[in-house]
């Protein structure tokens, strides 16, 4: 692992590092199962295709159900991956147990054959896996709480908190030391691994891996970009299947680059449906677009507190129809679907497939079956978005294919006031990754001062007691440097 790990470093200073890092495990598998035969007979290579797609993906945070079973509906439906091993890690033996119910049901009903293991110690979970999927919610609804309910008694405002902000900044450094277990175990016991990481704050997190663990292969999947074009397409009356488009920026803060429809630009058509619904115009994502030029990734909620404008001002949230406070719903939502997810398990009852298009099945199907797709991927910038702060976690069109991941080098395309609010936005990002690296405990407060909703809404006095607090309520959970 040394040797590979120097390697790789070499070429990372060039280069991006998933771009030079392929599938070693799956080269070798390949070569095995194929030998000379397929050479010889290139008919016989269509079936050992097939042959070869059978993988180890193990599930992290695997009792995050709602999310899982996403997932495995997905990868279960794929006709090359119904015998995958699937193998299911949780912390928490009762969602665990759920965790395993679910998958054996979903194998059941789309008719596939996984073989389904539970695990309580991550090394056996992850030894020899082919992809590790995360999905951890460190300190789950109850630090959800803490990361509003703190800020809000000193007068801040939040609506997701996951990603940026106060929120966001504590969820890093509670979710940093899990991100250390998983990438440790990962490089003893399975080097040549895909870790896909969906836990936020998506940047943030993938800053830290690239920081901490350049060798291990890292992804950071989320289906914004995706969601966007789908539901701005059915807004319009488009077929999502005819549309092509490219977005960039960063994880919840990316922009729409370029959006075409049979190969004309779908912008004009957009502006056409502002300029006529009163109700579009009264959205975030909508009052960025018509000042930066391109159109945000993420719902209204999320992009309003990466931004100073709007959650200071009672005009502006009624204006704009900002719902302070939503994830607090969302996230009790999620433990009550939890618990109708378990009854229903445990009365035999059919699950009902999720409308859902997630990207970890499609990036394991192609790498397992070598067949190329476009994803959108956040990976750590180097060359990739030259507007932006090199090394740190930005979200850019990457092509999957059987030799990995190859994040596309985009140039200078972002609209300048988009790539300000990027840097903006990644400033706290490098601060709180650096007080993770480094240990350093007032970096984690200047992280807070430079945020732009904090910065906006609060006085430095203030942020700096609203941080102690922050520290205090969730002690437990954060590294033994900022206790």
């Amino acid at each position: 692992m040394l040797h590979i790990c120097a390697v790789h470093n070499a070429r990372f200073r060039s280069a991006p590092r998933c771009t030079v890092l392929g599938n070693p495990l799956r080269d070798v598998r390949r070569q095995r199962a194929v030998g000379v035969a397929c050479s010889s007979h290139p008919w016989l290579s269509a079936v050992f295709t097939l042959l070869m797609a059978v993988c180890d993906i193990a599930f992290v945070g695997a009792g995050s159900v709602v999310f899982t079973r996403e997932l495995l509906f997905d990868i279960l439906s794929m006709p090359e991956l119904r015998t995958a091993s699937l193998r299911l890690y949780d912390i928490d033996a009762e969602r665990l147990q759920t965790a395993e119910l679910m998958a054996r049901r979903v194998a059941e009903q789309v008719g596939a054959a996984p073989e389904v293991s539970v695990h309580t110690e991550l090394d056996s979970a992850l030894d020899g896996v082919d992809f590790v999927i995360n999905a951890v919610a460190v300190g789950g609804h109850e630090a959800t709480r803490i990361d509003f309910d703190v800020p809000a008694a000193f007068g801040l405002r939040q609506t997701i908190g996951d990603t940026l902000g106060i929120g966001g900044i504590f969820r890093a450094l509670r979710t940093f030391p899990v991100l250390d277990q998983i990438a440790t175990t990962m490089t003893r016991v399975c080097p040549d691994a895909w870790l896909l990481n969906y836990t936020n704050p998506m940047s943030m997190n993938l800053s830290y891996l690239a920081a901490r663990h350049p060798c291990v292969n890292a992804l950071g999947l989320c289906h914004s970009v995706f969601w966007t074009v789908s539901d701005m397409n059915n807004l319009l009356g488009l077929p999502y299947e005819s549309t092509v488009y490219e977005a960039a920026g960063v994880n919840h803060q990316a922009w729409l680059l370029t959006w075409e429809h049979q190969g004309k630009d779908v912008y004009p058509l957009l502006d056409a449906a502002i300029d006529a619904d009163e109700n579009l115009r009264r959205r975030v994502r909508v009052d960025m677009y018509r000042r930066v030029g391109r159109y945000p990734t993420e719902t209204s909620e999320h992009s309003s507190e990466y931004l100073p404008w709007y959650l200071k001002s009672d005009a502006e949230i009624a204006r704009l129809r900002i719902p302070v406070g939503a994830y607090l719903e969302i996230s009790a939502d999620n433990l009550a679907e939890y618990q109708r997810t378990r009854e229903e398990l445990l009365a035999g009852a059919a699950l009902v497939p999720p409308d859902a298009t997630e990207y970890a099945p499609q990036v394991i199907h192609a790498m397992t079956t070598d067949t190329p797709r476009q994803i959108h991927a956040t990976v750590a910038n180097h060359g990739l978005l030259p507007q932006l702060q090199t090394g740190l976690g930005v979200e850019v069109p990457t092509l999957i294919d059987g030799s990995g991941a190859h994040p596309k080098a985009m140039g200078s395309v972002l609209p300048r006031m988009g790539a300000a609010l990027n840097r903006s936005f990644l400033n706290v990002v490098d601060l709180v990754t650096a007080a993770a690296v480094e240990g350093d405990a007032a970096l984690v407060r200047q992280a807070a001062y430079v945020d732009p909703n904090a910065a906006a809404s609060l006085t430095l006095p203030v942020i700096d007691e609203m941080v102690s607090a922050m520290i205090t309520a969730h002690s437990q959970r954060l590294p033994a440097w900022l206790r």
